[in-house]
């Protein structure tokens, strides 16, 4: 049994069907008639020529109706609610079945108004938030962001449209996205969005900074004073027995070993005067800092350490006493982690200089509470010490970052604006 299914083979089948009868009613009736067989075949053919044409004209009119029905569905998934196909028939089945297709385009037009209205007002009102919100499409593409995420960027954000998360700084480990530049300062909070056939990630960023800084406040105002002063009388008397006695010594390499101990008495006097005005609006006195004294500097006061240096710059812009502190704090903790080697990598990245120190010690724990005042992983520690690198930094309008390395150690990034010419 033949099997139809197709719309056009039904119609070919059933018109021949149809039309059968008369080509054989037309021949019986002329063989009745005496006509020569000749004339009999001419007629045939020339019946049979009408039938098929007949049956194009037909299929063609019919296959027109749904071929022009198929032009708007097509329109309609280009989402081209405006293109109106003309009907084959002007009354009818036809002509109710593109009324249909009419009507359904107005009410997915009405609602594509409605859907882009509602997604205008959500990126308004996203744009009003005052914390940082990225949207990522499929394909991990910056396609909108908000004002507020220049605090995350040097630049407007349209200015990194269409940047892949990876060229932000951004991964995501199939769990939780990762800010690489803003680890200690940033949670990112992220949901998917599902858009038509596509599905976006939206990425609000949370300072974490503003809550943990009210506590630093406090902690500081109630800790300064007392250490500002506590230092300052045991600076004092150590400063003047050391002139004394290097008055009255007669090495010289006796009187030079106290005389760079009253240097550093004075230093740390200063640093302490500086150190007690941290929390406070202060101006950075930033100045040429040559790199080569600053290694000689670190190498001299750390002789249990050895520090290597790739350094990619001669001169930094900052302030020495405050920058120079942060190094011996730091260097301090590589130390009491039991660190040996201290690599020290300096190189231009952009408009920034980025500082790497890399250790071999045994790393820390909890990294995420280092920053916090009276918190520390020492038995004996106070807390203060990396709070402070922090806050130094930060006045240089810089970040810096701590990673445990995968196999021993740990690397400290800063990240400082170049703003120097001679850097």
């Amino acid at each position: 049994m033949l099997k139809i299914n197709s719309l056009e083979k039904f119609l070919s089948i059933k018109l021949l069907i149809l039309a059968s009868p008369s080509l054989i009613l037309l021949a019986l009736y002329q063989w009745q008639a005496g006509i020569h067989w000749q004339w009999i075949i001419v007629s045939l053919f020339a019946l049979s020529l009408f039938i098929f044409w007949s049956i194009a004209v037909i299929k063609f009119r019919v296959m027109r109706a749904f071929t022009r029905a198929e032009l708007h569905i097509d329109a309609i998934k280009q989402e081209d609610y405006n293109q109106f196909a003309k009907p084959s028939f002007s009354q009818g089945k036809v002509k109710a079945f593109h009324q249909q297709l009419n009507q359904l385009s107005d009410h997915l037009l009405k609602n594509k108004l409605n859907y882009d209205q509602q997604v205008l007002r959500v990126y308004q009102l996203i744009n009003q938030l005052d914390i940082p919100i990225l949207l990522f499409n499929q394909t991990q593409k910056l396609s909108f962001a908000n004002d507020a995420s220049t605090s995350l960027f040097e630049k407007p954000w349209h200015s990194y449209l269409h940047a892949s998360a990876e060229q932000l700084g951004l991964s995501f480990d199939g769990t939780n996205w990762h800010y690489r530049l803003g680890i200690h300062r940033w949670q990112i909070k992220h949901s998917q969005i599902q858009e038509q056939d596509q599905v976006h990630q939206l990425l609000l960023f949370i300072d974490i900074k503003t809550p943990q800084r009210e506590g630093q406040l406090i902690a500081w105002q109630k800790i300064i004073p007392v250490l500002s002063q506590e230092i300052k009388n045991s600076l004092s008397p150590i400063s003047s027995m050391s002139e004394t006695l290097a008055d009255q010594s007669l090495l010289n390499s006796d009187r030079q070993m106290l005389q760079t101990i009253t240097e550093r008495c004075q230093h740390l006097h200063n640093f302490i005067d500086r150190y007690s005005l941290l929390n406070e609006d202060i101006e950075i006195n930033r100045q040429n800092i040559s790199i080569a004294e600053l290694a000689d500097s670190l190498k001299n006061t750390f002789h249990a350490l050895t520090l290597t240096f790739d350094i990619a710059v001669k001169t930094i812009w900052v302030d020495l006493a405050l920058f120079e502190q942060v190094f011996i704090d730091l260097l301090e903790n590589a130390q009491e982690a039991e660190a040996k080697n201290v690599q020290i990598i300096m190189s231009n990245h952009e408009q920034h200089l980025l500082i790497e120190l890399i250790d071999d010690g045994h790393g820390f724990d909890h990294l995420g509470n280092l920053f916090i005042p009276y918190y520390s992983t020492k038995f004996d520690g106070q807390g203060i010490g990396l709070n402070f690198c922090k806050n130094v930094i930060e006045h240089h309008q810089g970040v810096i970052e701590l990673h445990n390395n995968e196999v021993k150690g740990v690397t400290i990034m800063i990240i400082i604006p170049l703003t120097s010419a001679d850097n």
